[in-house]
């Protein structure tokens, strides 16, 4: 496997885009422990965002008080972007499973790059992303975006004072 990485993603403005066109969006790896990055990117999509947010899990019934789904085609609808949490080599799998139910968008989150699966996705006319966070770019398309990935709903140019 090589390191390289040769394939171009969407610029700013076309990411943008996406989201701007995405109504549902299905998180593949959900997981219930508050503690993993899938957990907080449905926490803030559910609370923050427009988006129907589906989970998909197939050992877990429930996450957040909401069903959680053991695959995309168990999903009550087609979702528009299929946000994946899973380890590089089950890449591919979902790419080939979103391109099976019909999403337009396959995203794969910080960290994970797999050109296997963003050439299955574009090969069946998806948008991909690549090593992006949806959270993150919602929120830094949306005003939402600080330091530490929260909105304090403060606006200041003054450092904190510490105590």
């Amino acid at each position: 496997m090589s390191t390289q990485r040769t394939w171009v993603g969407p610029s700013a403005p076309e990411r943008l885009g996406i989201l701007r066109g995405t109504r549902s969006i299905a998180i593949v790896g959900m997981s219930n422990k508050p503690s993993r990055a899938s957990y907080f990117v449905a926490t803030y999509l559910q609370s923050s965002s427009p988006y129907r947010v589906y989970f998909v899990n197939p050992v877990l019934d429930e996450v957040l008080g909401q069903k959680a789904y053991p695959s995309l085609a168990e999903l009550p609808e087609v979702p528009d972007l299929v946000d994946v949490f899973r380890k590089d080599a089950d890449l591919p799998g979902v790419a080939r499973e979103a391109v099976a139910v019909g999403a337009k968008t396959l995203w794969l989150q910080l960290g994970s790059w797999n050109e296997e699966a963003a050439a299955i996705a574009e090969g069946a006319g998806l948008d991909v992303v690549m090593d992006q966070c949806v959270k993150i770019e919602h929120a830094r398309f949306h005003g939402g975006l600080h330091l530490a990935g929260f909105n304090t709903g403060v606006i200041s140019s003054k450092r904190q004072a510490l105590a």
